[in-house]
């Protein structure tokens, strides 16, 4: 009983630096989403009065409009190229033991420890030199480069979990190397790929640095924001603020979602 008492402060001291913490983090985001509905240009309290202003504005803004049209496109042929190259490198280091797999692997998982200046700078030298920087490709292979190793990581943890001998299994009982992987494996790991899709389009759509480095003219919508700031503060970056806020973490949950029932199906099936 005493033991109890004691831990108690601390439980719920843990809970308080919690709260604390989100507060601290979400505090802005939940300033923006409140302005951005201000009628005032300047944000101020209380507020001027509750408006739809801004939001008409960005709506009827053709350069707000590229920069989200250039940003889905990234975002989704992003997606799709770095789970696709994230379950290969998940599956190779899943299957085969090889000379230098360490290393494979630290390499494979390197990009988003890089700063994201260094590795803007690197990838508008490299995309120049061999003829493809400026356009909507280089930002889609710029982040193709930073997002694999997110989609590794989410179907690598899914692949630790399935027993090696299943597909073993299925290769004695005559199935191809191809039907063992369409049959077996796809299988075992679709929620993981959907979660890894979500998760590398998240960080594509709210990737600045490197996209203003490699992007040219082909702004992507974070890069278009840097435009709405210079010279003036402009109350639309409140709106673009929260739908770019409200965009990636509905993206984030969903894969949090599909990883979530997941687990807990299989704990049921155990």
């Amino acid at each position: 009983m005493s033991d109890f008492n004691r831990s108690a402060p601390v439980e719920w001291g843990l809970r308080a630096y919690l709260l604390l913490t989100f507060a601290f983090v979400f505090a802005p985001i939940a300033a923006s989403f409140v302005f951005s509905f201000n009628v005032d240009r300047f944000p101020s309290l209380p507020l001027g009065g509750f408006s739809l202003t801004w939001y008409q504005q960005v709506a009827a803004d053709p350069l707000v409009w590229e920069g989200l049209r250039n940003t889905l496109i990234a975002g989704i042929t992003v997606s799709v190229l770095a789970t696709a190259l994230g379950f290969g490198a998940a599956y190779t280091d899943f299957r085969y033991n090889f000379f230098g797999k360490s290393l494979y692997l630290a390499l494979a998982l390197l990009p988003p420890t890089i700063p994201v200046v260094i590795l803007g700078l690197a990838m508008l030298a490299f995309l120049a030199n061999i003829g493809l920087s400026g356009g909507i490709h280089s930002v889609i292979i710029a982040h193709v480069v930073m997002c694999a190793p997110f989609a590794m990581a989410i179907i690598r943890l899914r692949l630790s979990q399935m027993d090696a001998s299943l597909e073993a299994a299925a290769w004695n009982l005559g199935a191809s190397q191809w039907v063992a992987m369409r049959h077996v494996i796809i299988p075992f790991c679709r929620p993981a790929i959907f979660a890894a899709l979500f998760i590398t389009m998240a960080v594509s759509f709210d990737e600045f640095a490197v996209s203003w480095f490699v992007s040219g003219l082909n702004e992507t919508l974070p890069v278009k924001v840097l435009g709405f700031l210079q010279g003036q503060v402009s109350p639309k970056i409140n709106v673009i603020g929260t739908f770019v806020f409200l965009t990636s973490m509905t993206l984030v949950i969903l894969a949090q979602i599909l990883l979530m029932k997941r687990s807990t199906g299989g704990k049921a099936g155990q």
